[in-house]
């Protein structure tokens, strides 16, 4: 029961971050007004900004990638599960720290900050019930 419970954490958090994936491939002009739907001024066109929004959404794609594996195979490798656990939730600190010093409106600021500690919280507690019985 409490590593079922335990993979659909870690499945929550690979859809989470990797649903990012979106990003690696959509125009400029629907990122953008993906990010404003999100609650972003309009942005204008810059290439870092591009490259950036890239090597991003790359990057919490390959995180989610990861949660992924460690949904499947959690016993294979449950000493990194804490830790992945805990990546959550720092993340969330940093999302709680900096959303509110920048006074940002409730969407989406607090369900990614609620993600975060919903999801790091369960899966380091649940993190236990992943290692194998000798």
């Amino acid at each position: 029961m409490h590593l079922r419970l335990l993979r659909l954490f870690l499945g929550f958090a690979a859809l989470a971050w990797g649903v990012s994936i979106v990003g690696v491939f959509l125009s400029w002009p629907v990122a953008t007004r993906a990010l404003e739907g999100l609650g972003a001024h309009p942005i204008a066109y810059d290439r870092m900004l591009d490259y950036w929004l890239r090597m991003a959404a790359g990057a919490f794609a390959l995180v989610g990638g990861w949660y992924f594996v460690l949904m499947l195979w959690p016993q294979r490798f449950y000493a990194a599960i804490p830790w992945a656990g805990g990546l959550m939730l720092v993340e969330g600190v940093i999302l709680l720290v900096h959303g509110l010093r920048l006074s940002l409106p409730p969407f989406p600021f607090y369900g990614d900050t609620a993600a975060c500690f919903v999801g790091g919280g369960a899966v380091l507690y649940l993190s236990r019930y992943a290692k194998p019985r000798a």
